[in-house]
């Protein structure tokens, strides 16, 4: 995977708010890429500490690792069944927010 692409998916995953979540797919398709939600995944694999990764989760608004949930708890988020509770009034999308 190219190392520019991860970059640039760290950088626009730092910009995503406390309390707020994004998707794979809406990360790609904000760089240009809308049909890479699977390398947006695989390159959060391995970001560094500093990247909010727990931010990003499924288009179906399920968290794709379970153990973030304690850090989306942590920020207010309401987690059932590893589902976020009001997805669609949480979601950040980079295309509207930026």
């Amino acid at each position: 995977m190219d190392e520019i692409f991860k970059k640039q998916v760290y950088e626009l995953t730092r910009l995503i708010p406390k309390g707020r979540v994004s998707t794979y797919g809406a990360i790609a398709k904000a760089l240009g890429y809308p049909n890479h939600a699977r390398h947006v995944g695989k390159a959060m694999s391995g970001c560094p500490g500093d990247v909010p990764a727990h931010r990003v989760i499924s288009s179906g608004g399920v968290l794709s690792v379970p153990e973030f949930q304690t850090k989306l708890e942590g920020e207010g988020i309401v987690i059932n069944n590893l589902r976020v509770r009001d997805f669609k009034k949480l979601f950040w999308n980079p295309i509207n927010e930026l």
